[in-house]
């Protein structure tokens, strides 16, 4: 057994955030989560680093190693030492914990030279993000299209898989980037689940493939909801994005946007204290890459 691994993942963004329903949609994006895990002789013991943001607590790491040994009923056996690295900043709404999910979970199988199916590995992965208190619902949606690319529909509280979307147009996906951190569990879900009635709208559009219609409404719900400012997502619109909202339960803001309003948009959000992103819609799978 070679006994190590690389894989890589990629982001998302939210079109419907799962928590004040069950059921979500997400759109994968090219930013990136890498993961290398070595398998060790030192059972239990699981040492972890977060390379690009070394002040992170890395316990989603060490979740879900844990979690795949256990599967392979191999805890007693082998420990592990991971290693992750990313472009996506962590705790803003832009999916970093599914990215990193599916990236140590794919990694981890390869280094036990085991073999899964797609589905399996993500909802094991977001079994290890459930364990390590990062996502209220498992984020299934988000690690879905963290893992396959394009627009997934889900129901999260099943981990089904609802529809699936390719998006045929070449888009930009921009995101505003508060320098603040906002961490999923900490976010008010009462106010989340009182919106929940229409959150089911925003879904029911997802489903029948107006999924920029279902990010806008689903932004400006939740920016309600949580008391975040809708105004950066209306600018993106007013710039000529084709849909704009709240990223999961932000602080970051999606905008949607073809090729010539690029320019158009980040003037309009140049009036906002952040960083402005820039990613395009991602259809490549995650994959073990070394």
């Amino acid at each position: 057994m070679n006994g190590k691994a690389e894989a890589i993942s990629h982001g998302a963004a939210t079109i419907i955030n799962a928590i004040a329903t069950g059921k979500g949609a997400a759109i994968g994006v090219d930013l990136w989560t890498k993961a290398r895990v070595k398998l060790t002789d030192e059972p239990g013991i699981i040492e972890s680093t977060i390379v690009s943001d070394p002040t992170e607590d890395s316990v989603l790491i060490e979740k879900t190693v844990g979690r795949f040994l256990k599967y392979f009923n191999l805890e007693g056996k082998f420990g592990a030492k991971v290693e992750t690295w990313s472009n996506i900043p962590i705790a803003r709404g832009l999916k970093s914990s599914s990215a990193a999910g599916n990236a140590i979970a794919l990694a981890t199988v390869a280094a036990l030279e085991k073999h899964l199916d797609d589905v399996t590995i993500v909802r094991l992965g977001v079994g290890g993000a459930i364990d390590a208190k990062v996502t209220i619902t498992g984020a299934f949606d988000d690690a879905c299209a963290s893992y396959f690319g394009g627009v997934v529909v889900t129901d999260n509280l099943k981990r089904r898989i609802v529809k699936r979307f390719e998006v045929t147009e070449d888009l930009v996906v921009l995101f505003y980037v508060p320098a603040k951190k906002t961490y999923t569990v900490s976010s008010d879900i009462d106010r989340m689940k009182g919106v929940a009635s229409l959150v089911k709208i925003a879904y029911k559009e997802a489903l029948k493939r107006n999924y920029w219609v279902a990010l806008t409404l689903n932004g400006l719900i939740y920016s309600s909801a949580l008391g975040c400012d809708p105004s950066i997502a209306v600018d993106a619109l007013m710039a000529g994005a084709l849909a704009a909202g709240l990223s999961g339960t932000g602080p970051a803001v999606t905008a949607i946007v073809p090729d010539e309003k690029i320019d158009l948009v980040r003037d309009a959000w140049q009036r906002y204290d952040g960083e402005i992103l820039e990613a395009r819609v991602n259809h490549k799978k995650a994959e073990v890459v070394g």
